[in-house]
């Protein structure tokens, strides 16, 4: 195994603080992916991660059709791709209800999706869309635990199936179910987590086919709970950070041997005192939700102890004697990887050790054109 494998031959010539990505590396985890389930059809990764075409277009070759997103621009790229099946795993209100109309006038090629979790939102867009003639397949969206948007499984979830089913400009798809919060590194423990939130929407699902609707498709989880719903037969599966993975899912999902696919480059560029050096990695450069000492790990230098940042420096300690010197490149792999991915405008492709191209992580943008 090569311990060094992100490092460039031709690094002199890419500026810092840079994002590179490693294409064999992110076709390596594709596959992985693709091994990890039963069927590539009850795929359906979340593009959030990467934001790049380049990655959706390597995914589609590789026979996933069906993705999941978070914002009006990744479902435009994703339409640009020609992503047969898209799930827009938010609920638009105000003008993004009305992007999201012309998203698919735009791209009539793209099947979209969207999510409801109450009956206002629900009837503003089957109003929106019965007015325009078409009608939009939504997912009933399930709080199972998560506690940031979604209805709970259950009685009023069911009414709220119902009343979709019956409104002018709505197709109910399915459910929808985010269970992000259970993040337990024991496997015994997260799965036993993962079964007992996802108890309450497989009664709700066997409750709503007892009524009569049968053609009903639940998609469920994200990365920590993949592998645990890969065994689900029912259910569609939508990890997102494997395509790049980051130091977190590496450390908390030790049972899915994803590679480091994407990091970042910073150069030390000051030597404040004795022991501490200074690089070009600053909140900007790197997400910086999580606390100071582990919003990024360098591989080469584990011991480096983050002490400070702002928004263009990282102040590190490095220790007594630690050779460091103004211009010495260090390689850093996130804490996080898709928030830090959303800070850059493009990422370089590294190939055979050397910077070969970009990818214009396009979707970084709150709009590209619609």
């Amino acid at each position: 195994m090569n311990n060094h494998w992100y490092q460039i031959e031709n690094i002199n010539d890419l500026d810092s603080p840079a994002l590179v990505v490693y294409p064999q590396r992110v076709q390596h985890n594709i596959n992985l992916l693709k091994s990890m389930i039963d069927d590539v059809q009850r795929l359906r990764p979340h593009i959030k991660t990467h934001k790049t075409k380049e990655a959706v277009q390597l995914m589609m070759a590789a026979g996933i059709n069906k993705f999941k997103c978070a914002t009006i621009a990744e479902a435009e790229l994703l339409g640009l791709c020609g992503a047969p099946d898209i799930l827009l795993a938010y609920q638009p209100v105000g003008p993004k209800l009305q992007r999201l109309m012309h998203l698919t006038k735009q791209y009539p090629q793209t099947h979209y999706a969207c999510l409801i979790d109450n009956i206002t939102s629900a009837a503003a867009i089957g109003n929106a869309f019965a007015g325009a003639g078409t009608t939009i397949s939504v997912f009933i969206d399930l709080n199972v635990g998560q506690n940031r948007t979604g209805i709970a499984p259950g009685d009023a979830a069911i009414a709220l199936y119902n009343y979709c089913a019956h409104v002018t400009g709505l197709s109910v798809a399915g459910l929808h179910a985010y269970d992000g919060h259970i993040r337990a590194v024991d496997m015994a423990t997260r799965s036993a987590l993962c079964d007992e939130a996802f108890a309450p929407v497989q009664k709700m699902k066997q409750s709503l086919q007892a009524m009569g609707h049968s053609d009903l498709t639940i998609v469920a989880g994200g990365s920590p709970t993949f592998p645990i719903h890969a065994q689900r037969k029912e259910v569609e599966c939508s990890p997102g950070t494997f395509v790049f993975w980051d130091k977190s899912y590496t450390d908390t999902c030790p049972e899915q041997p994803f590679d480091i696919a994407a990091l970042l480059v910073t150069r030390v560029v000051s030597l404040p005192n004795a022991t501490q050096i200074c690089v070009d990695l600053g909140h900007k450069s790197v997400a910086a939700e999580n606390p100071l000492v582990t919003r990024v790990f360098f591989p080469d230098a584990p011991a480096l102890q983050a002490v400070s940042q702002s928004e263009e420096h990282l102040v590190l300690e490095a220790g007594a004697d630690h050779g460091y010197q103004p211009g010495d490149v260090l390689y850093g792999i996130p804490l996080h990887i898709c928030p830090s991915v959303a800070l850059y405008e493009r990422a370089y492709a590294v190939a055979d050790g050397k910077v070969s191209g970009e990818w214009k992580v396009l979707a970084r943008d709150r709009k590209i054109s619609l």
